[in-house]
């Protein structure tokens, strides 16, 4: 408590702490990349493309409503609960190594979480609206506050700032369910062979530790909103 007292109260100290958070969201997105790219050359001895793979774990969840479909970009899968729809980058959809495999594993971990009614996802989603809302306005109304000196409005402001941080740390166990319901099927199935279920475990991990790293950059740019309402105060 005293060093966030110290953070609350030294703006310097809060930029520099917001300042590693950055960094390390940095390493952990470089992880990212790496990580698949180091599994990606390796193919699993299945040979199976990961869309067939996503197909089957779907189908063997009664989630035949869903589809898998291709997108652009490199690590841009992701799971659409308004269109039903499993979607795998260029990078996952065709290909089977044992990144790709992990990666679309884990977005029908999502769609399993939807259709179970996962509680984190059904939290996370309520926020979503409101954080629109207030992502769009807390900046407005923390300076509009300083200038005119309105401690309610700024307050205002540094809550509706305070959801992203709230809506990140909902985040963390959906994201983490999804890799661990992932690794399971893998397992269960006798999709990846054991040797092989380690680089997919590998990628999944540092997939998950950039929420992490968002997480803490979210609550560090909190302290240091705070910091600076602190000494206009």
């Amino acid at each position: 408590m005293e060093f966030l007292d110290y953070l609350l109260n030294d703006y310097w100290a809060a930029t520099m702490a917001m300042l590693v958070a950055i960094i390390f969201a940095g390493i952990c997105s470089a992880n990212v990349k790496t990580t698949f790219t180091k599994y990606e050359k390796i193919r699993s001895a299945k040979g199976m493309p990961a869309h067939i793979i996503a197909r089957q774990i779907l189908d063997d969840n009664g989630l035949h409503n869903v589809s898998v479909i291709p997108t652009r970009g490199k690590l841009t899968d992701h799971y659409d609960p308004r269109k039903n729809v499993v979607a795998l980058s260029e990078s996952v959809y065709n290909s089977t190594s044992v990144s790709a495999i992990g990666v679309a594993a884990h977005e029908c971990g999502h769609a399993i979480q939807h259709a179970k009614n996962y509680i984190p996802v059904k939290i996370r989603s309520s926020l979503v609206p409101v954080l629109n809302i207030a992502n769009r306005t807390w900046m407005f109304l923390v300076i509009i506050g300083m200038f005119m000196f309105l401690p309610g409005m700024i307050n205002v402001g540094i809550i509706f700032f305070a959801l992203s941080a709230v809506f990140q740390l909902i985040t963390l166990p959906v994201e983490f369910n999804a890799s661990s319901r992932a690794m399971q099927t893998i397992s269960a199935h006798d999709i990846l062979d054991k040797n092989e279920q380690v680089g997919a475990r590998k990628t999944l991990t540092a997939a998950a530790m950039t929420y992490v790293a968002a997480l803490l950059v979210s609550i560090t740019q909190l302290i240091r909103i705070l910091s600076i309402a602190n000494r206009r105060r």
